[in-house]
């Protein structure tokens, strides 16, 4: 019986650990949402139907299970969205194209028109299995029936299961990094920047 291999040796930090950050400073807030922006994401719009249908762009979204199909979709308190994916019995996640900034900026900008009005300005179609609008270009998009909800401090988490999908293989997805959009210039290569 041969002896269990040696653990490698646990090495001190080279420096002190961070003090955890003083959630009242605003400079430290800041500080933390840089640190949270050096990991790249993806870029959705998330939409409701129904009577007032509405969209939000959202780069906190991520697949949670295959079995059961969920994904997690993360919306501000105050984020006008906030109510109207709380009441949806469904809702729809369009991953954004690497062409498809003016959307991710168009469903940001919270000047655009309210209800149907805001889709207006881009194409898109009612989902086949829920009706929730699915933005068209999209590298991939999925219909999703509300699952669970958690809190997340100044953040619901949504989670929904995944009732249908597409996926557009040949179209690269924007991305989000350090507070700004781009996109991937080729397979395994460094985010360029299109803003």
């Amino acid at each position: 019986m041969s002896a269990p291999p040696a653990r490698p040796a646990v090495h001190p930090p080279s420096r002190p650990a961070a003090t955890p950050p003083d959630a009242t400073g605003a400079g430290e807030e800041r500080r933390l949402r840089r640190a949270f922006g050096s990991f790249p994401t993806g870029v959705t719009v998330v939409t409701v139907g129904g009577d007032v249908p509405r969209g939000m762009t959202a780069n906190s979204f991520t697949s949670v299970s295959l079995d059961p199909p969920l994904v997690l979709v993360c919306v501000a308190e105050e984020a006008r969205m906030r109510s109207s994916l709380a009441a949806a019995p469904v809702f729809a996640v369009s991953v954004l194209g690497a062409d498809q900034e003016h959307v991710a900026r168009h469903f940001a900008d919270r000047s655009r028109p309210p209800g149907a009005g805001q889709f207006d300005a881009v194409d898109w179609f009612p989902g086949p299995v829920t009706g929730a609008p699915v933005l068209a270009g999209a590298a991939a998009h999925f219909e999703c029936r509300a699952w669970r909800t958690y809190d997340g401090g100044d953040h619901i988490l949504h989670v929904g299961r995944v009732l249908a999908w597409e996926e557009n293989p040949d179209r690269d997805a924007l991305l989000f990094h350090r507070g700004r959009l781009g996109r991937l210039g080729g397979s395994g290569r460094s985010p360029e920047a299109v803003a």
